[in-house]
């Protein structure tokens, strides 16, 4: 409370004089535009300049009090990310534009093989997304944007904290006439705040520019204890994650991706008896892309291209499937800058083994005056079953091969408030109802969960946000209700769909132009799931931003709250890691 006093009492006695700088996102749009011109509800969280204050991807996702990171372990181990209450099988992932979402399982999805150094921010689209990215973005989708170095560099950084963790992570880049390379790497590992809660999680990442050729290869592993992560087992888990992808520009207006991801997944039920019980599962998935844009005329532009994929999965619990689907696409664009925008879009998706389905959205915003912008959309979305869903089995759990792909229609209207210097605020009403929803079902705690659609389903709630950004600090405070209703299921048990936030909030300060180069960075995110009691984590980051010697604190849980994001599954209490950055050569940061 005197923190927030006296931080309130410093920006009163400021005067505001520099401007918001302007930030251009390229997610949930078809050509990059500045953030005031959306009309859907998207943020872009930085994280290059705020690594120093951060420890984990996670650090930035917290920020959105409508992202629901739903965590098994610390530092972002293993989680399930939810948006405006979706499913973590509904929310689409992307890697500089390109599907990384895992076939086998949604649990997967957030297994992201970059290391922190290596992403330049997050965006983030709330809301349908399926006519431009397709399946699995039903509540939404995040954009991992990657780091492009500007000089040459070179940092290595190493920490230690409680809980026997230890940290070390490196980046090396430089860039020579039209060719740019980065390379980053981390390894961090603890024994565990509790029994068989250890870990170990390492990853390597080269990214590479030539004119316009871009091409990403990374790898990611992570061994860990996974007590009572599935149940009440002692179990272990060991997953692997490669990635490789290549966009070629094929002339100003027209460009072609190609994407391939490998997944594996060791699971022993009983740690201590793996004889017991252990599945096998790999995964690959082949993604490919052509797209082109039109002009049209000075404010209007065509957008169409084509898409294919293709996955398959070997597994010793769910056999071997394979599957493919092909798309195609047009969308129409018309913008006039400060006045209005009108994006329409259509989307046909051809599955093998499941029928067609058709994407339609249209979205729009008109500038009621020079600080006021109203914005609204309406889409549909979609989802096929992973083959998790589809063919799993173990003694809490079993699969239905039976199931049909989700849909939902998404609607929303928005304001947002700019003053065009350091004040910004909005607000988003939005909607979504779902048709043939997957969850997990059973009538009492002694029988097994079952995969099961289930019908009218309905999320309806409210965001609601201002930031104030002036002489390197930036305050914001943001909230995000949501109410869901399924009458059908009756004395029904769902393990997933109803574990939604009802009330989520999040206060943020960071501070760049500290006394003595001093950084900061604090946040409280307040959270009550539906019927359960309400909790509160505080997290506050401190560092010293020097030309060479970086040290850094990091203080979690400060409040020592005692919490479960997912039923079951207890998170730490306080811990604090302390290390130190050090920049070799280059590696300047501005940490605005």
């Amino acid at each position: 409370m005197q923190l927030t006093i006296a931080l309130l009492m410093a920006l009163r006695a400021q005067q505001p004089t520099t401007p918001v700088k302007e930030t251009v996102v390229v997610t949930g749009t078809y050509q990059p535009v500045g953030m005031e011109e959306m009309d859907r509800a998207v943020r872009s969280l930085p994280v290059r300049n705020l690594a120093l204050l951060s420890n984990t991807l996670s650090d930035f996702l917290k920020l959105d009090p409508s992202l629901d990171l739903r965590s098994r372990a610390p530092n972002g181990l293993q989680a399930d990310l939810s948006i405006r209450g979706s499913s973590f099988g509904q929310t689409l992932v992307l890697i500089d534009g390109q599907r990384v979402n895992d076939a086998q399982s949604g649990h997967h999805n957030m297994d992201i093989p970059l290391p922190l150094e290596g992403v330049d921010r997050i965006e983030v689209l709330r809301g349908s997304g399926s006519a431009m990215y397709g399946s699995d973005a039903v509540g939404g989708v995040i954009n991992i944007v990657t780091h492009r170095p500007e000089s040459v560099e070179l940092t290595l950084r190493g920490a230690l904290g409680n809980f026997g963790t230890n940290q070390q992570r490196a980046t090396l880049g430089f860039t020579k006439d039209r060719l740019t390379q980065y390379f980053t790497a981390s390894r961090d590992f603890s024994t565990g705040f509790i029994p068989n809660r250890d870990y170990r999680n390492g990853s390597v990442a080269s990214s590479t520019w030539y004119r316009s050729t871009r091409v990403t290869l990374a790898y990611n592993d992570r061994p860990f204890g996974a007590e009572q992560f599935y149940g009440n087992f002692n179990s272990w888990e060991r997953t692997k994650t490669w990635l490789a992808s290549a966009r070629q520009g094929l002339g100003e207006n027209t460009s072609a991706s190609f994407t391939y991801r490998r997944h594996t997944d060791l699971f022993v039920l009983y740690r201590d008896r793996p004889q017991v019980f252990t599945n096998h599962h790999i995964s690959e998935t082949y993604t490919g892309a052509l797209r082109h844009t039109q002009e049209l005329g000075s404010n209007m532009r065509l957008h169409f291209g084509g898409e294919g994929y293709g996955d398959t999965v070997v597994s010793s619990n769910l056999g071997q499937h394979s599957r493919a689907r092909g798309a195609g696409y047009a969308a129409f664009d018309m913008r006039a800058l400060k006045r209005f925008s009108l994006n329409a879009a259509l989307r046909e998706e051809v599955y093998r083994g499941f029928p067609g389905t058709f994407s339609p959205s249209i979205s729009g915003g008109v500038w009621l005056a020079p600080q006021w912008k109203l914005r609204a959309s309406v889409s549909r979305a979609f989802r096929v079953p992973t083959y998790t869903d589809l063919y799993y089995r173990d003694p809490a759990n079993l699969g239905s091969p039976f199931l049909r792909p989700e849909s939902a229609w998404s609607y929303e209207g928005g304001l947002d408030w700019n003053n065009g210097r350091n004040w910004r605020a909005s607000a988003t009403v939005f909607q979504r109802r779902e048709r043939d929803g997957i969850d997990y079902i059973r009538s009492s705690p002694a029988e097994i969960w079952r995969a099961m659609n289930i019908q009218r389903l309905r999320f309806t709630g409210v965001e609601l946000s201002a930031q104030t950004q002036t002489h390197g600090q930036t305050l914001e405070v943001a909230y995000t209700g949501l109410h869901g209703a399924q009458t059908a299921l009756g004395a029904l048990q769902s393990k997933y769909a109803f574990n939604y936030p009802v009330h989520s909030g999040v206060f943020s300060w960071t501070a760049s132009s500290l006394p003595y180069g001093m950084l900061a960075r604090t946040r409280v995110g307040a959270l009550e799931r539906l019927g359960r009691d309400p909790y509160a984590v505080w997290d506050l980051y401190l560092a010293r931003n020097a030309k060479r010697i970086r040290p850094f604190l990091q203080f979690t849980n400060l409040n020592g709250a005692v919490y479960q994001e997912i039923p079951g599954v207890v998170m730490p209490g306080r811990a604090i890691v302390g290390g130190i950055e050090i920049a070799v050569f280059g590696a300047s940061r501005s940490f605005q």
